[in-house]
């Protein structure tokens, strides 16, 4: 029986975000099309390596005491232990990033095929520092080397690493997002936001999202709605505290969220989606805005343009989000259709489906080349 291993995230079920819900998503495609799954789990704790089921998932069950990227290091080094222990003629790994990119080595040499996803050039964001930095793009190399197939998430970040890694093994396979059609208004409610009556900016926190510019363009004016902005914003953090006081009387900061029907109710209700990253390839929270309907103004680039598309609206800088936000938010023929359009996208590019069938084509001919003896690659 046709077997993957899926390493690289916290497993299954999702709660940490992007990677972790494409494992899941993919992972039980898979299991729909025949497939026996592995998800590798992170577990607190100490202990020996366990296996239950999830969902039709088998769940392995890795105990790692240590936190941050100690713990995320000793963690995979235990996965692969555990691949390269038990894997067998029929196995196939599918790894989500390169932060460890050096241990997949393991594979190689063992002749096990691993399809990686090569996570949008992560070194190139600011916020890791110069000794991160560096370390992550030792490891992309490493991993761009050693795998049988390197996944892009976007055309441009294709583009990158068939630079450097050859084009023959690039394939491009974006995140996904389920439709939402319809959802409660009750956490609403509870959040004290009326269906319709604001917009949402939902990121992390860091400059690369265009927090501040967001804040201050929404705070120049009155608008008559509120911004609803989620995230973990704290005071003691001097980006945070720019961006908290920033904030105009519309500005309604909700801590970091991440129930699914919580953030499923504000994309379905909310009456525009405010989208700033301005780094990375395809973004989970833009194309699940875009799953929901939610008409989108986004930071014009590259990566945003080509995922959101043409029925979508773009912006430079403050004062072109103003420009946008003063002519659009009362315009409710604009705003059904761009809402149709992100929804059309969606349908075309982002479904679960879709990107699951990619993978598992990928999957499959990766099997099909490995001859279980170490091959070579070129980093140019």
């Amino acid at each position: 029986m046709k077997r993957v291993r899926i390493l690289g995230t916290h497993g299954v079920p999702a709660a940490y975000g992007g990677f972790e819900t494409a494992a899941q998503e993919v992972g039980l495609f898979l299991a729909s099309q025949g497939w026996d799954v592995l998800v590798y789990c992170q577990i607190p704790g100490t202990g020996a390596v366990t296996e239950d089921h999830w969902h039709g998932l088998t769940r392995v069950l890795v105990p790692e005491p240590l936190a941050g990227w100690r713990g995320t290091a000793s963690f995979d080094l235990r996965c692969i232990r555990h691949v390269l222990a038990s894997a067998t003629a029929d196995d196939v790994c599918l790894t989500f990033g390169y932060n460890t990119g050096v241990l997949n080595v393991g594979q190689r040499l063992r002749g096990i095929p691993n399809v990686i996803n090569m996570d949008g050039m992560e070194w190139t964001r600011r916020r890791w520092g110069l000794v991160r930095q560096g370390i992550l793009l030792a490891n992309e190399r490493f991993a761009g080397f050693v795998g049988n197939a390197l996944v892009a998430d976007h055309p441009v970040i294709h583009d990158y690493l068939s630079r450097h890694f050859g084009a023959s093994r690039v394939h491009t396979i974006t995140y996904g997002a389920h439709p939402v059609d319809d959802a409660s208004i009750a956490p609403l409610v509870d959040l004290g936001l009326e269906p319709g009556r604001f917009t949402t900016m939902i990121c992390r926190p860091i400059p690369e999202n265009s927090c501040l510019q967001i804040v201050r363009a929404w705070s120049r004016r009155p608008r008559g709605l509120t911004l609803a902005v989620l995230g973990d914003y704290r005071p003691d953090d001097p980006y945070h505290r720019e961006v908290l006081r920033a904030a105009g009387g519309e500005v309604r900061f909700l801590g970091a969220l991440h129930d699914p029907a919580v953030v499923g109710s504000l994309r379905r209700h909310g009456r525009l989606y405010l989208h700033g990253h301005t780094v990375g390839g395809t973004n989970p929270s833009l194309v699940e805005a875009m799953a929901a309907g939610n008409p989108v103004l986004a930071r014009r680039n590259v990566y945003n343009t080509w995922v959101a598309g043409g029925g979508a609206l773009f912006f430079d800088d403050e004062d072109e989000l103003d420009h946008h936000l003063a002519a659009v938010l009362e315009d409710r023929p604009t705003l059904t259709r761009l809402g149709e359009c992100a929804r059309a996208r969606h349908a075309a590019e982002f479904t679960w489906d879709h990107i699951g069938s990619q993978y598992e084509a990928v999957l499959h001919a990766a099997l099909g080349r490995s001859s279980r003896t170490p091959q070579t690659g070129t980093v140019r």
